[in-house]
């Protein structure tokens, strides 16, 4: 008789990176048996990210409040659980409220970080030490193996990947009038986590007149949520020939249209990890947050960052009040390692040659 497939149920972190940085555990769940059946439960506002990972078979999106602990709402999604009768369920989020779930849902075995002393939630525990926390990729992988002191390397761990169908990809495009023969550079200025991770309006503004002076060919799309539109608004005012689609795309449409890009100048956010997840040319600008803790990790990643003596403070707002660890990153300084994947593109799908150019190069593919 048949072994029946194991169910596992990976209840997601609420943050689009970090979701996007526990992808590997769903890889290496399923390097270990290709026929286990995974399902994920998250936010209304991550689960498009789950959408678009192959390892993913079901997504259940919630509505929880942030901060609320809506016991009644967390027993009946634990009721709808239950009756998938999961074997395993792996609770990201280090707090309290998620691992009632799993435990109401009565899931034989349930793994998770200690958290907020989660004994009883959780019978799989592993710890992180708080002086040396673990790099957040091999955070979540490590929880695909026994509980250890340690956690294996980054170099260890698979490479987060996402997954959209072209066909799909170039409807967004033509749906936003994107032209997809055209070549595409995306800026992602924004950053939930506040104003300290932005790289200042003038020096997008600047990149974007210098990127125009010398490609003049190139698309240059804004993205971001209605949210980032502070921050968007002002650079498409002052270089007209910029598409300002802040606000104006759902998180699935922004995904499918970063699968297609040329490369993505960024801020620490979590379309930083969306075009990495996709093997996109990425230009990360870093202050305020830690490279080494939430690096960007495709092949193509490019990080600029200062490196100033007072960073990373890991503060919403800098708390010295001159934030020069961004203001004082320079629009050339990201042009030049920019210019690198425009005049050579990397994975190609298509796009009219630049001007001046033969259109006849060697394509590098991710």
């Amino acid at each position: 008789m048949d072994k029946k497939p194991e169910r596992i149920l990976i209840i997601s972190p609420n943050w689009i990176g970090d979701a996007i940085m526990a992808q590997p555990l769903l890889q290496l769940l399923k390097q270990r048996e290709p026929a286990t059946v995974i399902d994920i439960l998250a936010p209304a506002w991550v689960a498009p990210v789950w959408e678009a990972v192959p390892e993913v078979s079901r997504v259940y999106a919630t509505s929880f409040r942030h901060g609320k602990l809506q016991l009644k709402e967390r027993w009946r999604m634990a009721r709808v659980l239950k009756a998938s009768s999961y074997d395993r369920a792996y609770v990201l989020p280090n707090t309290l409220k998620f691992a009632l779930i799993p435990w109401m849902a009565k899931i034989p075995e349930r793994i998770g970080y200690l958290g907020e002393k989660r004994y009883g939630l959780l019978n799989v525990i592993h710890r992180d030490d708080k002086h040396s926390p673990r790099p957040m990729i091999p955070f979540y992988a490590a929880l695909a193996n026994p509980p250890a002191k340690d956690a294996p390397g980054r170099e260890d761990c698979p490479t987060p990947h996402m997954s959209v169908a072209r066909e799909e990809a170039v409807g967004i495009l033509e749906k936003l009038d994107i032209d997809a023969t055209r070549r595409i550079v995306a800026f992602a200025p924004g950053a939930e986590f506040g104003p300290a991770k932005r790289w200042p309006v003038h020096s997008f503004i600047a990149l974007a007149e210098r990127i125009l002076a010398e490609f003049g060919h190139i698309q240059i799309l804004l993205l971001g949520s209605p949210n980032d539109r502070v921050v968007c608004d002002p650079i498409a005012s002052a270089v007209p020939a910029v598409v300002n689609l802040a606000g104006k795309t759902t998180l699935k449409e922004a995904i499918a249209l970063i699968s297609q890009i040329d490369a993505l100048v960024t801020n620490d956010s979590g379309l930083m990890h969306v075009a990495s997840a996709f093997g996109r040319p990425v230009i990360a600008m870093y202050g305020s947050t830690d490279y080494h803790h939430t690096p960007p990790f495709s092949k193509y990643s490019e990080i600029v960052s200062l490196d100033l003596e007072c960073a990373p403070c890991q503060k919403r707002e800098c708390p010295l009040g001159h934030h020069h660890c961004m203001e004082l990153l320079k629009p050339e300084t990201v042009y030049s390692v920019l210019r690198k994947y425009l005049v050579s593109p990397v994975g190609r799908t298509g796009g009219l040659p630049l001007e001046g150019e033969s259109g006849e190069r060697e394509e590098v593919k991710p």
